[in-house]
This record gives C-alpha cells, structure tokens and sequence, in this order.
C-alpha cells in the first residue's frame, strides 16, 4: 500500500512540475497577458483607475462611466496566437487581436469639437473641457466596428522564467482600440 502511494505522489509531482513548465512558454505567457484584460484582472483594473485618475478633463460620473465602458471593451477582446518564435533566451510571439474601433470617433468628435466650440462652454460661456469629454464618451458608446491587428510581443527568458516586454505605445493604442495607424 506503501509502494503504490509512493508511486501515486511521485506522479502527482511529476504531472504538477510538468505543468508549471507548460505555463513558461512565450505563448502562454501572451495568453495569460491577454486572459488579464478579458477576465479583468486587478492589475488592468489598477492600471485603468490610475490612468482615469490622472486624466481632468473627466467628472467623476464620467470616470465611473469611462471605467464600466473600458471594462466591457476588454470583456469583449478577442486574440488568437499565430506564431511563436524562440531565439535563445529571446522570443517572439505574433498574435492578431480584435477590439472595437474607436480611432476614428476619437478623430470625429475631436474634428466636431473644433468646428462647433461653442457647444462646449460652460455657463460662463467658456470652453468646458467635462462637456467635450461627456460628449466624447457617447460618441465612444456608439462604436461597434471593430478591428483586427497583428502585435508582435517580444519576450526575454530570465532565470528560466518568460517575461514579456514592455509594449510600445503603439501596441498598446491597440489593445485599447486607440490605433489609428
């Protein structure tokens, strides 16, 4: 009885250690990178709110607002892996992603701002930077097109662990649906 628990154990640690290993590739750490937006996890949750929180053309209702339309975006994200290459302790990981398009009503209602300013002064008859950017966010919620785009991630193995390199700016327009490119 000894012997085949012995045996039961040692299986289980192999089947544990092996697993551990089938998650340190380059594509499922891009896997897991991108799960992160679709099931929210709480460092892209942190990485939202502290973006909105910087930003000041935001009232609070539109930050919370902001933040629910974000969080369905990501939701809604798709990718599929098309390539993975290893060089070394370097890797590249081609993936196409899907998200909605909002480039070009960021564009429109940025081109409509200029040409009618007047419908954003406040009461005092000023430019009121929380009316354009409430305008903004309904013209955000409008947007249903969506979009395909190839990022390459880079990765670089340290200690025996893939870790994915920063994202160019570019690349994260994308994920946001930001890209005008």
């Amino acid at each position: 009885m000894k012997k085949i628990l012995l045996v039961l154990a040692s299986c289980l640690f192999i089947l544990t250690g092996c697993n551990s290993n089938l998650d340190n590739t380059p594509t499922k750490k891009v896997e897991a990178f991108l799960n992160n937006y679709q099931t929210l996890d709480d460092s892209v949750i942190e990485d939202l709110d502290s973006t909105l929180a910087a930003d000041t053309t935001l009232s609070d209702d539109d930050r919370k607002d902001y933040r629910k339309f974000m969080e369905k975006h990501y939701k809604d994200l798709k990718y599929e892996i098309k390539n993975e290459k290893i060089d070394g302790d370097n890797a590249t990981v081609e993936a196409e992603i899907t998200v909605r398009n909002y480039a070009k009503s960021v564009s429109d209602a940025e081109n409509y701002k200029s040409q009618n300013k007047e419908e954003f002064n406040g009461e005092d008859g000023n430019y009121d930077k929380t009316i354009f950017s409430t305008y903004r966010l309904e013209e955000l919620e409008k947007v249903t097109e969506t979009s395909t785009y190839t990022i390459n991630f880079t990765l670089t193995k340290q200690n025996d662990v893939w870790k994915l390199n920063e994202l160019s700016d570019e690349d994260l327009n994308k994920i946001n649906g930001l890209y005008a490119g």
